[in-house]
């Protein structure tokens, strides 16, 4: 077999040499552009699972690479002077020129073939290969050639940043933030071998800009960074190499491989450098293509359909938690703002695969300061868990940070609750909820998504709604509030778990004529009188509301229902004064929220669900989604509850754990208003860590409530957190609930830290 490799960096040598050692009699030769001592950029990383997947592999590349690198176990986060170290973190740093150096020696005594100074434009030179492994960079010529094959596609992120060194010596992995009246930066910096370290300088644009920063200009830039970073370099210079001012190219493609031609390296996928090195993904496809080679040397298609198989999905994980690491660090002017601890644990768990529970197995002492501060600037009690800490908004004061998000039960008769809702709602306030808010409410008859949606349009319902709440604040210290809400263009529709359309459907309103889908009904575009009539029914519903005992009215202007319908570019197309920009689609859903705020007694709190993206091309913008809950807060809003999509059907979503809470926390922490996240959130760990980064101030829980109304006792004990709200017929539970929990959660602690990858460190 001829393989040909394109691109002599870590990943394209490190396929040469296992490939080689497994088929000794295979010929493959390396071309490589630049001469074999050039090296651009400075230090790699590798984690302790990296290695030991090294050692498993190539036992001698694996010991050439120890015997040069300079491993650390500590993270540490530093921000004008202020710094902590985060132990039990694994990692090595190795000079990207040594590892080259050595992955030559080990090429060479394989017997591959090492081709310098050899630039390849074109593949079609090496026909005669039976593969061709494109690896020549995040600019590959093989892969733009057949750019449309290979679905290419690459998409520049916003920040800044430039890659330089420099002799200060580190004894750990280290984020150093600065903030300049100028905007703020920071360096992502380790030490790579002795006397030398790697530092990633990064800003936002505007603050590039700021700065009169020039791209080329490297003594400009080596000039203004070692000024601002003084006080970290200690006396210390800056080494450049190339170091020019860049943006980081986040690299796809659908397909990795045509006829002989297959991709690895920054050429098929690229990771933002913040969750690790592109060298470490890199080797570890090599190895998945190598294995699929191996054991497929006669059937060269099925070797490549097996490689992309092996690696595919956990390559998308890793790229997809990069851009959720990258998105924290370009908006980093957000966190800022925080208190230290707070920002130092929101860069820690800013890829949403580490949480508290997980910091605190590996260094029971960094959370312990994050918990700290965060009950000190609450004024808590020592040691109590996020989760279970106060929250006032007016004269309303929550017991715990947990809600019941608004789900529909669709089991109401002409809009009437009844006693599966009192069933339902007084279960979960009894099992420790903090906030109940109970499902989307119509404010009219015709409001209504389905005909099993509750209403509060007339006395008899509002009677039905208070004896749930007088059980609530009866027997639990749980607070209720109510979405109100009008179905909108998404009306007249069939419960979710009926398979016959209804029948006798209703007339719709929305903000333009525009069906929700293929089989909905186009709606009727609303008029003056009909806002005037709609408005008048939200008051009364709001005036209902209180006399029926809720603690809090939640506005539905999210997920594409009437409201919402105006807010979106997607579902408003209108002409006069409530469509065009953002403050025009905004003056209908404010005048009803006002209205409503105006009828509500003043101690109690209001809240407005909006969704912050449609999930669809054009949709409503970030921008607006500021100027939207600025709005609603300037206008007396306490809270916003931050969703996302629904608004059209076509939408794509981009779902995972906590999937939404970036979106809470840009509104948070940009309009500086109080938020609700859901989305995908299942465990106490999750929430107390969405709390202490500061991504929202309460967490609503939807699904996981529904078969486990318990689930705040039960987080109550597996964080063995007493409370003395559990009501006087269910207290002698807890000598059986909070043993068992406590017995679970050390075998899950145990789990964990048998499943951590052993230390490398030389000894």
């Amino acid at each position: 077999m001829k393989i040909t490799v394109i691109g002599g960096g870590p990943g394209g040598l490190y396929f040469s040499i296992l490939t080689k050692k497994a088929m000794p009699h295979c010929e493959i030769n390396v071309y490589e552009r630049n001469k074999p001592d050039d090296s651009f950029g400075f230090g790699v990383v590798f984690s302790d699972e990296t290695l030991g997947e090294f050692l498993t592999r190539d036992t001698q590349s694996y010991e050439l690479i120890r015997s040069k690198f300079a491993y650390w176990d500590d993270i540490v986060v530093a921000r004008d002077g202020e710094r902590v170290s985060v132990a039990g973190n694994g990692f090595c740093g190795c000079s990207r020129k040594t590892l080259l150096q050595l992955l030559h020696q080990r090429c060479n005594e394989e017997g591959v073939n090492l081709h310098f100074e050899a630039n390849v434009a074109d593949s079609s030179q090496f026909k005669d290969s039976d593969v061709i492994v494109a690896c020549d960079g995040i600019g590959s010529s093989v892969r733009t050639i057949f750019e449309e094959e290979f679905e290419t596609k690459v998409e520049l992120k916003k920040n800044k940043f430039v890659w330089m060194g420099s002799t200060k010596p580190l004894d750990a992995f280290t984020y150093f933030f600065r903030s300049t009246p100028k905007g703020a930066f920071v360096a992502h910096t380790y030490q790579y071998e002795e006397g030398m370290s790697t530092w990633i300088f990064e800003c936002s644009p505007q603050t590039w800009e700021n700065f009169g920063f020039d791209t080329y200009d490297e003594e400009d830039t080596t000039q203004k960074l070692k000024e601002i970073f003084k006080e970290e370099l200690d006396g210390h210079g800056l080494i450049t190499n190339k170091s020019q001012w860049r943006q980081f190219p986040h690299v796809t493609n659908g397909k990795w491989h045509k006829d002989n031609i297959v991709l690895l390296g920054d050429a098929k996928a690229t990771a933002h450098y913040s969750i690790g090195s592109g060298t470490k993904l890199a080797m570890e496809c090599a190895i998945a293509l190598s294995d699929a080679i191996v054991a497929n040397p006669n059937n060269i298609p099925v070797a490549f359909d097996n490689y992309e198989k092996a690696r595919r999905n956990r390559v998308e994980m890793i790229q997809y938690a990069a851009n959720v690491s990258l998105d924290w660090f370009e908006n980093m002017d957000r966190h800022m703002q925080h208190p230290f601890y707070q920002l130092s644990f929101g860069c820690m768990t800013r890829s949403k695969k580490v949480t508290f529970e997980n910091l605190n197995i590996r260094d029971t002492s960094y959370p312990a300061k994050v918990l700290k501060e965060f009950n000190e600037l609450n004024a808590e009690k020592e040691n109590t868990p996020a989760a279970f800490t106060h929250f006032k908004l007016r004269d309303l004061v929550l017991s715990n940070r947990i809600v019941m998000s608004a789900m529909g039960q669709y089991s109401a008769e002409n809009g009437l609750v009844n006693d599966w809702h009192l069933m339902h709602y007084g279960n979960r306030a009894i099992g420790g909820v903090g906030l109940i808010i109970a499902e989307m409410t119509a404010v009219s008859e015709t409001g209504r998504i389905t005909l099993g949606c509750t209403g509060i349009y007339n006395d008899n319902q509002t009677v039905a709604w208070q004896k749930i709440t007088q059980f609530i604040h009866t027997h639990s210290n749980a607070k209720i509030g109510i979405q109100l809400g009008h179905s909108g263009r998404k009306g007249a529709t069939k419960k979710p778990w009926e398979t016959e359309e209804l029948e006798d459907k209703w007339d719709l309103l929305s903000a333009s004529p525009i069906a929700f889908n293929e089989t909905a009904p186009v709606p009727k575009e609303m008029t003056l009188e009909d806002m005037n009539t709609i408005t008048n029914q939200f008051v009364q519903a709001t005036k209902n509301a209180d006399k029926a005992g809720f603690d809090l009215i939640e506005l539905q202007a999210h997920h594409g229902f009437l409201l919402a319908s105006f807010l979106s570019p997607l579902t408003n197309m209108r002409k006069d004064e409530f469509g065009g920009s953002i403050e025009n689609r905004l003056k209908f859903p404010m005048r009803v929220f006002k209205a409503m705020r105006n009828v509500f007694p003043k101690e109690k709190p209001m809240s407005v669900r909006i969704s912050a993206t449609d999930w669809a091309e054009n949709g409503i913008s970030e921008e607006d989604v500021f100027v939207i809950a600025t709005a609603f807060k300037e206008a007396g809003a306490d809270i916003i509850n931050v969703s996302t999509g629904n608004t059209v059907a076509h939408q794509k979503p981009q779902t995972g754990r906590m999937w939404q809470t970036p979106f809470s926390d840009a509104v948070r922490n940009t309009v500086h208003v109080p938020t609700i996240t859901a989305g995908y959130i299942q465990d106490i760990d999750q929430i107390n860590t969405i709390i202490l980064n500061g991504r929202a101030d309460l967490v609503a829980l939807g699904r996981p409530l529904l078969l486990d109304p318990n689930f705040v006792r039960n987080a109550q004990a597996y964080e063995d957190y007493r409370t003395e709200d559990i009501p006087k017929q269910y207290r002698a539970g807890t000598s059986h609930l909070y043993p068992l929990k406590g017995s679970e959660r050390k075998m899950v602690e145990g789990m964990k830290r048998a499943l951590k990858p052993e230390s490398h460190k030389k000894k």
